[in-house]
């Protein structure tokens, strides 16, 4: 309704109904189209997720089987069908992405609402895994399973290429002094996690390393390795520079 003698435009499409101020006529056909598409998408849907949690699964199960020291993420029932995430350990995540994408696959590291920032993800914090060398897959619908194989195959060898490059540590069974410090000052993740590895052996069962790092991400990585490697993750305390890390070795 108009009050008589207000200036008034349509806002939208109009036709000659009303003096040109009422809406064009329904778009029909458009309509039947969009409830067509939508009874389609849905019959197919459950079949493309059904098809999708088994090539994820296969994921889950072939990174476990073939790359070490790596964790995977996440639920293995109670989770999205085409997603899987793993951390890896001693990699960088930018680093490894570089290595797939020559490969030909295009994934992500960290969560998907912090991955154009430089902070550690609450996402990841909150579920006590790596920081860095952490990847998501993610498998649109279509996906085929040679694709699936073929990343597979090139995973181990990308993942070795990078901890080669940032000099991953090899086991060591030295034993030596009560407590080391190792100093990570300036480092950037996962280099501090690389330097406890390497000097983790040379204290005895019962000893401590104290890795002191002003990285933010290392409140989050040094815990994770600990979890993974099952030692025991003491706590951090103040340092004149940064914070100071103390793990004790239980293995």
């Amino acid at each position: 309704m108009v009050r008589k003698g207000v200036r008034f435009a349509p806002r939208g499409p109009s036709d000659e109904r009303e003096s040109g101020r009422a809406a064009g006529f329904e778009n029909i056909p458009a309509i039947v189209a969009a409830v067509a598409s939508l009874r389609a998408v849905r019959a197919e849907a459950a079949a493309e997720a059904e098809r999708l949690r088994e090539l994820t699964g296969r994921i889950r199960a072939g990174v476990a089987r073939s790359v070490p020291d790596v964790e995977v993420v996440g639920d293995a029932e109670r989770r999205l069908p085409g997603i899987v995430t793993f951390s890896c350990l001693y990699v960088d995540g930018e680093t490894l992405l570089h290595e797939l994408d020559r490969e030909g696959f295009s994934v992500s590291s960290g969560s998907s609402c912090t991955s154009s920032t430089l902070t550690p993800s609450h996402v990841l914090r909150a579920m006590g895994v790596l920081s860095e060398g952490n990847v998501r897959v993610s498998l649109p619908p279509g996906t085929a399973e040679e694709d699936v194989e073929r990343f597979l195959a090139a995973l181990p060898g990308a993942v070795a290429g990078v901890r080669e490059k940032l000099g991953a540590p090899t086991p060591t069974v030295v034993t030596g002094a009560d407590e080391l410090v190792v100093d990570s000052l300036g480092k950037l993740c996962p280099i501090p996690v690389i330097e406890l590895a390497k000097v983790i052996g040379q204290v005895p069962v019962g000893g401590t390393v104290r890795v002191l790092s002003d990285d933010e991400a290392a409140r989050l990585d040094i815990p994770a390795w600990c979890q993974m490697r099952g030692q025991e993750y003491v706590g951090e305390e103040p340092a004149d520079r940064g914070s100071a890390h103390l793990v004790r070795r239980l293995l």
